[in-house]
């Protein structure tokens, strides 16, 4: 497995989890990942950065950073806007919600999920690539 990082800025819109959703694909075909963790790693991604568009606030740019890496057998992934947080606790998952579910898909996907608001705010996500 190669260990390897790669990080993007993005335009803060709605169209940018497909965007990175490709990129994200790309990066662990090259890896070599199986497919079970790609899908779940495009998912987890997709849902930080809708909560990212939702909620938080673009980088005086207009974009966002999203970043992912491989070390030690597992796959961060993060997502960094400049906003400042709110309520980052995920609510209890309702199937048949139309939204507000995010943070939910995200704890029951990632094997750990955290939030940095040191420099507005950043959500990462790991899961174990064995």
């Amino acid at each position: 497995m190669v260990h390897s990082r790669d990080v993007v800025r993005l335009p803060f819109e709605s169209s940018t989890p497909g965007i990175a959703r490709t990129k994200l694909a790309a990066f662990l075909t090259l890896n070599r990942t199986e497919l079970d963790l790609i899908d779940n790693a495009l998912i987890v991604l997709s849902e930080m950065i809708a909560n990212a568009v939702a909620h938080g606030t673009p980088d005086t740019d207009g974009t966002m950073e999203i970043g992912w890496s491989i070390d030690a057998g597992r796959l961060e992934l993060s997502v960094r806007d400049s906003g400042t947080g709110k309520d980052l606790t995920p609510r209890p998952f309702d199937e048949d919600s139309l939204g507000g579910r995010g943070l939910s898909i995200i704890s029951r996907v990632a094997d750990n999920w955290s939030v940095d608001l040191t420099h507005g705010t950043c959500v990462r996500a790991e899961l174990a690539l064995a």
